[in-house]
């Protein structure tokens, strides 16, 4: 019998890296919920993003897909959006806290009674959303309606990290699965047996097809339509949409995306997307590299 292939251990660089994270959360910990997360918005906003370069990516994306917006609200618009970002982030580290009032809100929408015909039937339903708002409201939300929702998350570079970042999330709800073979398979069994899936599918995917967004080609995964199709499963796209007050969310469940072609569904997906972005453009995460061309794009 071969032997399990062991874990790499983390190399110093990604152990100085996890400590310098540990750091600045734990600062942030030590203040009040409210002021932890306008603390973190400030902090992305004015320190890390444009050290980073993400304040940079964000205003060349802008740049490309919105060049009708003057010089000086896009500046301003930049601003914004990593502080939303800090916020986010504040909140996902801090779920002992972010998950009980994340429970409370409604859903609303004009999917909401589709969803809640699904449950009592036993209909699986994938709920597809983005890097908007706090996408973690929903998922929260959902399973405090009574659904078991599964979520999907990537794996971070950093294994010690990844180790607390998932920790983090399981405190909203669990089943969580990992991207790649051994998560395809849980999933599928979590689905087969009634159960609802939530999952990202707005960052540039390699093995997606050439789509739509903002007008300009971008990859995109189809997989949750070719699923939704093959295990009759509804498609709903949901959003959680930041308040004024920076800090609480509205739920909105669309109608389910009717069924056709992955590559129709999915494209009507990216379409409310953008709808939804072009009405509150900082609660988007402009940081992605959603539009970079990929070079060895499968041809007809």
């Amino acid at each position: 019998m071969a032997k399990a292939k062991k874990s790499k251990a983390p190399t110093v660089l990604e152990r100085i890296e996890y400590g310098i994270i540990r750091i600045i959360l734990s600062v942030i910990h030590a203040m009040p919920y409210r002021v932890r997360i306008a603390a973190m918005g400030r902090v992305m906003q004015h320190v890390i993003a444009p050290l980073a370069g993400y304040s940079r990516r964000v205003q060349e994306n802008l740049e490309l897909v919105v060049p009708e917006i003057p010089e000086a609200q896009r500046k301003a618009l930049v601003g914004r959006t990593s502080n939303n970002i800090g916020r986010t982030l504040a909140e996902l580290f801090s779920p002992n806290d972010f998950a009980p009032r994340a429970r409370q809100i409604e859903l609303s929408g004009p999917g909401v009674a589709a969803i809640d015909e699904a449950r009592v039937s036993g209909k699986s339903i994938i709920f597809v959303s983005g890097h908007f708002g706090n996408y973690d409201v929903i998922r929260a939300a959902l399973i405090a309606r009574g659904l078991d929702v599964g979520g999907l998350y990537r794996r971070m570079n950093n294994p010690l990290f990844h180790d607390y970042y998932v920790n983090n999330i399981s405190t909203i709800g669990t089943p969580l699965f990992e991207r790649g073979r051994k998560g395809l398979g849980q999933m599928l069994r979590h689905l087969k047996k009634g159960g609802s899936l939530a999952a990202l599918i707005d960052v540039r995917a390699g093995s997606g097809e050439e789509l739509r967004f903002f007008g300009h080609p971008a990859w995109t995964a189809v997989s949750m339509a070719e699923m939704a199709e093959k295990y009759d499963a509804l498609l709903v796209p949901c959003f959680a949409v930041r308040q004024e007050d920076g800090i609480s969310f509205e739920a909105i469940i669309e109608e389910p995306i009717p069924s056709g072609t992955p590559e129709a569904m999915t494209q009507a997906y990216n379409d409310i997307l953008e709808r939804h972005v072009r009405e509150n453009m900082d609660q988007w995460f402009w940081f992605h590299r959603r539009w970079k061309p990929i070079h060895n794009a499968k041809t007809p």
